[in-house]
């Protein structure tokens, strides 16, 4: 499944990337994967949530580390070429675009789950994913003209989530 996830992701960067103004958007890709392995170093023993073995490709695509690689350098640099590149300029229009982006990731998150290729542990749910998506896909635009605001919302939103989710120091070790 996941073979066919990153195909589609490349497939529609292909198509409705804005490739001419990717340098624009670089910042924005080593923000997004700048936090995920954060995320992957500091809770490697304590995570919210695991890739697991695929329907295809599991001989390839093998652990949750390996799987996150795929994720950071398939889906989340498509999803910037065409998230950030057809960002629209009235306010609605802005609100459904985050919206729909959010909608495409939970969708694929509980297709993932369905299909036991993610699991969750410590109290995370979809719930949770739900208003991460909300939170990353507007950081994610604020980043593009203020990325010292992006980081002062992304470290407030880790210290929200590490008080609610009571992360052992031993998670930290």
């Amino acid at each position: 499944m996941r073979i066919i996830l990153y195909s589609a992701f490349i497939f529609a960067a292909y198509k409705w990337g804005d490739w001419k103004n990717w340098r624009k958007y670089y910042p924005t890709f080593l923000f997004l994967i700048g936090g995920d392995f954060f995320y992957n170093a500091l809770l490697r023993n304590h995570r919210f949530w695991n890739f697991t073995k695929g329907i295809i490709g599991e001989d390839i695509l093998h652990g949750h580390l390996i799987i996150s690689l795929f994720v950071m350098f398939f889906s989340y640099t498509s999803t910037l070429l065409i998230y950030l590149g057809r960002f629209p300029h009235q306010r609605l229009k802005q609100l459904f675009w985050i919206l729909l982006w959010v909608l495409i990731y939970t969708f694929i998150e509980i297709s993932s789950n369905k299909l036991n290729s993610i699991e969750y542990h410590y109290g995370w749910n979809i719930y949770w994913s739900l208003l991460f998506n909300i939170i990353m896909f507007t950081v994610l635009k604020i980043h593009v003209s203020k990325p010292w605001l992006a980081w002062i919302i992304s470290i407030l939103f880790l210290i929200f989530l590490s008080n609610i989710f009571n992360l052992p120091r031993e998670s930290f070790d």
